[in-house]
């Protein structure tokens, strides 16, 4: 079977005006990096998925983390996808940049 790595992007907007409103929005930060996500930019967060299946198993586990508030949003592209985007103002994080196709970075 040949595996084709994709890339997941989770972007939210949680509310953070009550204090269990804050607390749930850091649990459910936490757990993105837990789970190996880095941050893109504010609210937007990638990790890398050696394949299709496993970027669905990722997707499951995701929706068990998501606070009761909010709107979080999942999409799954292919790195050529990936590769494809544009960057128009700024530059490439230095999280961006040493993530590359590895599933594994250790800072």
């Amino acid at each position: 079977m040949k595996y084709k790595v994709m890339r997941l992007l989770c972007m939210f907007d949680l509310p953070v005006e009550t204090d269990s409103e804050k607390r749930a929005y850091r649990i459910f930060h936490k757990n993105l990096l837990k789970e190996g996500f880095v941050m893109l930019q504010y609210s937007v967060y990638v990790r890398v998925c050696p394949s299709r299946e496993y970027a669905g198993r990722l997707e499951t586990r995701i929706k068990k983390l998501v606070p009761l508030e909010g709107n979080v949003r999942l999409l799954s592209v292919t790195e050529k996808q990936y590769s494809d985007m544009k960057l128009l103002v700024g530059s490439r994080s230095a999280a961006e940049k040493a993530i590359g196709t590895e599933r594994l970075i250790i800072v």
